[in-house]
């Protein structure tokens, strides 16, 4: 399922109705922020709008995730594409770094329990060494999967020279940073600043113009 191609079929049904993106939006009674999501490859209709969606463009919804007119066979064979592509993966790239930046707060904070325990309880030496371990093992179990998760799903914005970048390993473990931005050294301008988080998907589809 390509959200990019999805997004050209959409705007093209919409183009050949004459319909703007605001006009196409107040008929599904939603935003046209969101019609233009779609139209750039950032995201697909929700499920509970897919079918108004394809109502108003005169389409399937095996057509509307294909990203084009589908007949006879070819149509079967797309819709058995479409549902092994959904079977594939059902998580947004959004939400699963949504998910990581939770249980990083989370761990964090169980690591502080720990340590805080380990510190003014009223514990044996061994028993002290044992918490503290556990809370380092712990913290290290959980980071590792959301640093794979970031790595792999996350690219960074310059705010200084516009150009966007994968930052190493090292620097996006060590940086400073919030849920949407990290400060970083930019590969191409050599400024640190406060650069912008996107998907690499999101990257992707936002070079497709409105």
């Amino acid at each position: 399922m390509d959200q990019v191609r999805t997004g050209k079929f959409i705007k093209a049904l919409r183009t050949e109705r004459g319909w703007t993106q605001s006009a196409f939006a107040e008929r599904l009674g939603i935003s046209e922020k969101t019609v233009s999501k779609w139209e750039t490859g950032r995201g697909l209709p929700e499920v509970s709008l897919m079918l108004p969606v394809c109502e108003l463009l005169g389409i399937t919804v095996n057509e509307l995730l294909s990203g084009e007119r589908l007949e006879g066979e070819q149509y079967r064979r797309r819709a058995e594409q479409q549902l092994l592509d959904f079977a594939r993966d059902r998580t947004n790239p959004r939400t699963k770094v949504i998910v990581c930046n939770a249980a990083c707060w989370v761990s964090v904070a169980v690591w502080l329990v720990l340590i805080f325990i380990a510190a003014f309880c009223d514990l044996p030496v061994w028993a002290r060494i044992v918490v503290i371990v556990c809370a380092f093992l712990g913290i290290s179990a959980v980071l590792a999967p959301i640093l794979i998760v970031a790595v792999n799903t996350e690219v960074y914005t310059c705010p200084k020279c516009k150009k966007t970048f994968v930052p190493t390993l090292s620097a996006f473990l060590w940086s400073l940073h919030t849920t949407k931005k990290r400060r970083l050294k930019c590969p191409y301008c050599g400024r640190k600043s406060w650069c912008v988080s996107r998907l690499r998907e999101e990257e992707q589809g936002g070079a497709d113009g409105i």
